[in-house]
Order: structure tokens, then C-alpha cells, then sequence
């Protein structure tokens, strides 16, 4: 699942009272939450257009501004981040891993809810996809990285997909799943305000404060965020965020 794109930005009227913060306020069936978001993507064609949600122009955009934003802790220096192992989550066909983590990367894990998008990826990513060592199909709610075992690991478009416990419980696990140095990135679409829910793919975006907030409930560390830049006007705001 690379991407979850909204077509209109949702202004959220003074007049709807509080906006609400937590995705508790919105999930009433953890369980139907997941399983509709997993009946969504398998509905959706395996191809790059399909991941960005009919976006597939933006992905040059995408990839070249996170490799810009990666290589600033990959450059020299006594707290260099290691470039021998990455991890995708959410990857889907492996847009990123193609493009972004096996050209920085010696070997790459890929993980994702949905079996037809891995099956995909094995042809999508060609003579380099040897160096993809595993392939995991599971959603991220459910899945421990190896511990110590990641240089990078990569999560993009994808934690609407998990509650507020959930999203926290898996940063904690990202965190024990890093090498020295290694860092967790999050680049993902953020509310203007509060928590917003999509009942379309079963989603919610949140914004950027209770997305902070969540990352330093998981005892993690903010290094350095960045907005996304020439992005369609009418799609939320993307921000890149780095931690450890």
C-alpha cells in the first residue's frame, strides 16, 4: 500500500465543534477497520498508478525529493547512517524500493498486507529485485522487524492505515529493529487539523501534532521534517519525517 492520496483536501468547519484527535474517536471496530482497508487494496491494480491513487505522474516528484532528504544522513560524518540493509512497509509493488532503496541500499525487505502486490513485485523490480531478501505479507499492525537488523526503515503512505495504539506499538518495534545510527523514516499525508476519517479505503489522516505526538509516545526522537514540495494543489499536504 505506497500511497493513499485524497483527491479534495477536507476543510473542517468551525461551525462541526471539536475536531477529533485521536483515531479512537473515529474507530469504533478495530477489527472492520483493517479488513475493509485490506478489501480495498486488493480491489486496486497492481501498477504505480494504481498505488498512487491515480497519481502516478507525481511519482519522479516523489522519489527524488526522499532521496535528497535520505542522503542527508547517509553523507560521511561520525553518526553516518549505514547503507546494508533497508526496510519498505507498506511497499506494495515496490515503487520505493526500486527507486529509492535498492539504489542506496545493498539488500532490502519489503512488507505488505497485500499478496497480489508482492506476487507483482517480483517481476516489477527486475534483475535488481535479487537483492530484495524478503518478502513479508502481513500487515504492520501485526509485524516486528528483526531486531537490530535495519539501516533505514522506510514508511510510507501507509500509517493511516493503523490506530493511534497500534501506530505507537509499531514505531516501538521499528525502534528495537534498527541498527547503531539507523534512523525511521515517516512520509505521509497530513490533516490541517485533527484526525480525518475515509471511509473509502478505511483510512484516517492525521495532522502533524498528533502525529508528533504519537512518534515521541513511542520514545523516539525527531531529527528532521520536511514538507513536500510541487505536489497537485488539491492533495493534502506530505510531510518527511526522520527519528530514531
Amino acid at each position: 500500500m505506497d500511497c493513499i492520496l485524497e483527491i479534495l483536501r477536507i476543510c473542517i468547519s468551525a461551525k462541526s465543534g471539536k475536531t477529533p484527535k485521536m483515531t479512537s474517536d473515529m474507530v469504533e471496530d478495530e477489527l472492520e477497520f483493517y479488513s475493509k482497508a485490506e478489501k480495498y487494496w486488493k480491489d486496486i491494480p497492481p501498477t504505480v498508478d494504481g498505488m498512487l491513487g491515480g497519481y502516478g505522474h507525481i511519482s519522479s516528484i516523489d522519489i527524488n525529493s526522499s532521496r535528497k532528504f535520505l542522503l542527508q544522513f547517509l553523507q560521511e560524518g561520525p553518526n553516518r547512517t549505514g547503507t546494508s540493509r533497508a526496510l519498505d512497509c507498506g511497499a506494495g509493488i515496490g515503487r520505493i524500493t526500486k527507486r529509492l532503496l535498492l539504489p542506496l541500499f545493498k539488500a532490502v525487505d519489503m512488507v505488505d498486507v497485500t499478496e497480489d502486490f508482492l506476487n507483482k513485485a517480483r517481476t516489477y523490480l527486475g534483475e535488481e529485485g535479487r537483492r530484495v531478501r524478503n518478502y513479508f505479507c502481513c500487515g504492520l499492525q501485526d509485524f516486528s522487524p528483526e531486531p537490530s537488523a535495519y539501516d533505514v526503515i522506510w514508511i510510507q503512505w501507509v500509517i493511516g492505515h493503523l490506530t493511534d495504539d497500534h501506530l505507537s506499538s509499531f514505531l516501538k518495534r521499528c525502534r528495537l529493529g534498527l541498527q547503531p545510527n539507523g534512523i525511521i523514516v515517516i512520509k505521509d499525508n497530513m490533516a490541517q487539523e485533527g484526525v480525518i476519517m475515509d471511509d473509502v479505503d478505511s483510512s484516517v489522516c492525521r495532522d502533524l501534532d498528533v502525529v508528533c505526538k504519537i512518534i515521541r509516545q513511542a520514545g523516539l526522537s525527531l531529527l528532521a521534517q520536511e514538507k513536500q514540495e510541487n505536489f497537485p494543489d488539491e492533495i493534502y499536504h506530505v510531510y518527511t519525517l526522520a527519528m530514531r
